[in-house]
């Protein structure tokens, strides 16, 4: 925690209450106090109800500060519409100056420890005890489970394995009712979780759940673990808890003394709620300075799909907002809670977060989700589509059941989606007028910013630091958006109408000023129909910036080292504007063969290769730009502004600040985190041509195919480990064409024989009278039969 800014604050906010509101209370709560006291200083309350209570029963407004020690709480603590403060006089819930006060939906347990055997050791829980997280001196341990937790692994959920609940592995498991199977989606789009029911007699093993991912194409083949069973307890610091005969295993680290340690479990998903409507919110109440800790993992309870992606989410976390005005979470730590930590939902107006430390969550670290009955025609899977003549045209929301105006500012956010993948820093689903700044987030399986779909846009993000992002997941970036709204693939629409359409929803958003990395997707990400967005002024240090399907995007006087544009599936009529960047590749376009012409303008881009700026002049394409060494200042230091004398400032590109990027608050900022700084690649013959492409491609029953390597798998919605060939013309009169073969179309067997070059394409066809072709079109499978 952060002693001395909560000090000042609290010295501060005595001075605001003083002067102008004197009738403002005051009251104290220790955990050695009791609720007979009177709540002073001298004689604290115990429980920090018995103080809202009194301040709710009174009428009063003022301050409860929470002195040192750790609050256990039996059950959520819920504040309704009656604690509520005012513009002039807030109701502050604070950790007393310098002192640490913890929220904990947990419970501490008082362990007699017992030898069992191999180094395990077994200890007696009270009666009705149940828990899904166990901590020792303060650290979550893990349940028992195989592949054993690796904290060295560069593997999904650090450690995984395909033969995880395999009926090899089953026959090991006297009972595996009540374990756990987590798994990748296959193809890397988040998660799946499942419940161990029990195994038959084959030991094969019975499971329930796996709605936590909205687009069911089942789990990884490979990427798995089991947890919580007992046979796999062979590891220092995991644990198995037998709720039937309430005894804890538990298998300690070398050197840990098990008398003098602390032992804590969790019994509570929710440990704070701020409980409104908008007929009745809750207003003006401030909580600073508190740490929470102690919530239950809430997996299992991820269930409602959000909008036509592969998104489910549970309106819960450590923190719960709903229907509230004015309110604010500010100098709070949230400590290796097992869901999300602060969710903001349905209702609310200007809730603000800042200056707060999140740090091993278990799923995301804040979440702003609105009523998809807010939302004009609503749609939930990713194939469904609306019809042009049935679609509600009335431009933004139906109703104003959502979060808007709110901030999450100057927060440190790292190592998160510890157990769930579908998840992230900061997520945003049916909202409007999100502002995201001075944020460093990294360490995250997924991205480390989410924007899910355009309803309602009208968000900033600026000065922002986000790397060391998509380390379990795949096919995302840094920053993540989808526009699947309501012109997305819309049947029987006018072409001409979708760029007026594709404004329904989505107001603009912006985003700039910020500094992103992902070493294993895009920088800036902005997927299927993801539209009405500025993008100035970042620094892309890693994966470039992709487009696609989507209108109305404006990119501007940004930077990508060693990357540039990926532009995917374009619209004919995109209307986007890019220009004045500084692009050290050539772009990367998929899909982009039919729209013609690439947009409103791409041109006047710095280019450090003359090759790479006249590889799409056929596109009508950067046709003013011009190749350079843009003269970086200092990357070694991260200072990739360009000297006086550069060639990017004659073409209109402005210098932005380097040292803004990420937290500010000087304690959050001194255990931060930077990203890797790449050495830009310029070549030293800046005129000099690039070394061709090898030739992949190859002609197949009339039509033009090549492999799917690099972002073509995710373009396709393919995974790498299926592969691909990828039709790229077809003619009309050939074969493919006439056996109803299109363009678009990927082909991943012949007769039960995988294809990933065009080699094994053509192999496979050789000597083969009859052609069983297994493809895919529109991400879905597909079979027919042609003769040879």
């Amino acid at each position: 925690m952060h002693s001395t800014n909560r000090k000042c604050a609290a010295a501060v906010l005595a001075v605001v209450l003083s002067a102008g509101v004197a009738q403002a209370a005051t009251y104290h709560v220790s955990p050695d106090g009791s609720d007979a006291n009177e709540g002073s200083k001298e004689k604290p309350f115990q429980t920090i109800a018995r103080a809202r209570d009194v301040m709710r029963s009174r009428g009063e407004t003022g301050t409860v500060f929470l002195r040192e020690g750790t609050y256990y709480l039996a059950q959520p603590l819920v504040f309704s519409p009656e604690d509520s403060g005012n513009e002039k006089a807030p109701v502050v819930y604070s950790a007393y100056e310098d002192e640490d006060a913890v929220v904990s939906g947990g419970v501490k347990l008082d362990l007699t420890w017992q030898p069992y055997q191999g180094g395990i050791m077994q200890a007696k829980t009270p009666p009705g005890v149940t828990f899904d997280q166990f901590f020792v001196n303060g650290r979550r341990r893990h349940m028992a489970r195989y592949p054993n937790y690796d904290p060295e692994s560069n593997r999904p959920y650090n450690g995984c394995a395909a033969d995880a609940f395999s009926p090899q592995r089953a026959a090991n498991w006297a009972d595996p009712a009540g374990g756990f199977i987590h798994a990748l989606h296959a193809h890397h789009w988040g998660g799946f979780h499942y419940r161990i029911t029990g195994k038959n007699e084959n030991n094969e093993v019975a499971y329930e759940g796996g709605w936590q991912n909205n687009r069911r194409m089942g789990m990884h083949r490979r990427d798995r673990f089991v947890e919580n069973i007992f046979e796999e307890l062979d590891a220092p610091g995991e644990w198995f808890h037998d709720a039937k005969t309430q005894t804890l295993y538990f298998y300690p680290a070398e050197g840990l003394d098990l008398k003098a340690a602390t032992y804590e479990a969790t019994r509570l998903d929710h440990l704070v709620e701020l409980q409104g409507s908008r007929e009745r919110p809750v207003r003006h109440i401030a909580i600073r300075g508190l740490a929470f800790r102690h919530a239950n993992r809430t997996f299992m309870e991820t269930k409602e799909p959000l909008l036509r992606s592969d998104w489910t989410i549970y309106r819960g976390g450590a923190l719960l907002i709903n229907g509230a005005e004015d309110c604010r979470v500010e100098d709070c730590e949230f400590d290796q809670v097992g869901g999300n930590a602060v969710f903001v939902n349905n209702y609310n107006r200007r809730i603000a977060v800042r200056d707060c430390h999140f740090h091993e969550i278990g799923a995301s670290a804040v979440c702003f989700v609105g009523d998809p009955n807010s939302v004009r025609n609503p749609r939930f899977e990713y194939a469904q589509r609306n019809s042009y003549d049935e679609i509600d045209k009335t431009p933004g929301p139906k109703t104003d059941n959502y979060p808007a105006d709110c901030l999450v500012e100057d927060c440190l956010i790292h190592n998160i989606s510890v157990v769930e993948k579908q998840a992230t820093g900061v997520q945003i689903s049916m909202s409007k007028g999100i502002t995201i700044r001075h944020c460093s987030i990294y360490d995250t399986g997924r991205a480390g910013i989410n924007i899910s779909e355009g309803t309602f846009g009208g968000h900033l993000i600026e000065f922002c630091d986000v790397f060391d992002t998509v380390r379990e997941t795949g096919d995302h970036g840094s920053f993540n958006s989808w526009g699947r709204d309501r012109f997305w693939h819309l049947r029987g629409a006018p072409e001409s109408e979708l760029p007026k359409l594709a404004l329904l929803d989505a107001e603009k958003s912006v985003i700039r000023n910020s500094r992103w990395r992902c070493d294993r997707g895009w920088d800036i990400d902005l997927d299927d129909g993801s539209s009405n967005y500025d993008i100035y002024n970042n620094l892309m240090l890693h994966g470039g910036l992709k487009l696609r399907e989507g209108f109305h995007r404006t990119v501007y006087n940004n930077i990508t080292v060693n990357n540039g544009l990926h532009p995917h599936v374009w619209y004919k009529n995109s209307g986007d504007k890019i220009y004045n960047n500084i692009w050290l590749t050539a772009a990367r376009p998929i899909g982009m063969n039919g729209c013609g012409k690439w947009g409103d303008e791409v041109d006047r881009n710095l280019f450090v290769r003359e090759s790479d700026r006249a590889k799409h002049l056929a596109y009508g394409v950067e046709i003013n730009s011009i190749a350079g060494d843009p003269m970086f200042v200092d990357p070694a230091k991260g200072d990739y502004r360009v000297k006086p004398n550069s060639p990017a400032l004659k073409l209109g590109f402005r210098n932005f600040p380097m040292d803004r990027f990420g937290v500010m608050k000087p304690e959050l900022r001194a255990i931060t985190r930077t990203p890797e700084l790449p050495v830009p690649n310029i070549p030293k013959d800046i005129a000099g041509v690039s070394p061709p492409l090898p030739e992949t491609r190859a002609i197949w029953l009339g039509a033009v195919v090549e492999p799917l390597i690099g972002e073509a798998y995710s373009a396709f919605g393919v995974s790498k480990e299926d592969g691909g060939i990828h039709l790229v013309e077809v003619s009309k009169d050939s074969k493919a064409a006439q056996a109803g073969l299109r363009p678009g179309d990927v082909v991943q067997r012949i007769n039960g024989t995988a294809v990933r070059t065009t080699a094994e394409l053509l192999k496979a066809t050789t000597d083969a009278s009859l052609l069983k072709v297994d493809y895919v079109r529109g991400q879905k499978q597909h079979r027919l039969t042609i003769g040879n």
